[in-house]
């Protein structure tokens, strides 16, 4: 049993040596972020799945708040995120 432990040990720092270190750019899709339309306009708890597309989103937010047509989203955006615990960049 220890060298099955020892073994698996050997192998998830192999995995974890061969990992990319670079993060890949989000594609920014502001309909990603349609499960979060309850809880940014009625105020009610974000869905899990909400605060899952939030943070695939999280590097687009700046570009969403430059676009006219989202950007009126951005104050109720705000407190979703931060119910979430998604940081929301100073732009």
């Amino acid at each position: 049993m220890k060298s099955s432990v020892v073994f698996f040990c050997v192998i998830a720092a192999l995995l974890l040596l061969r990992a990319p270190t670079s993060v890949e750019a989000a594609t920014c899709n502001p309909t990603e972020l349609t499960p979060c339309a309850a809880a940014i306009l009625k105020s009610s708890p974000p869905s899990s799945l909400c605060c899952s597309k939030l943070k695939s989103q999280a590097p687009c937010f700046c570009q969403y708040q430059k676009n006219p047509s989202l950007s009126r989203y951005i104050s109720g955006g705000r407190k979703v995120a931060a119910a979430c615990g998604v940081p929301v960049p100073s732009c």
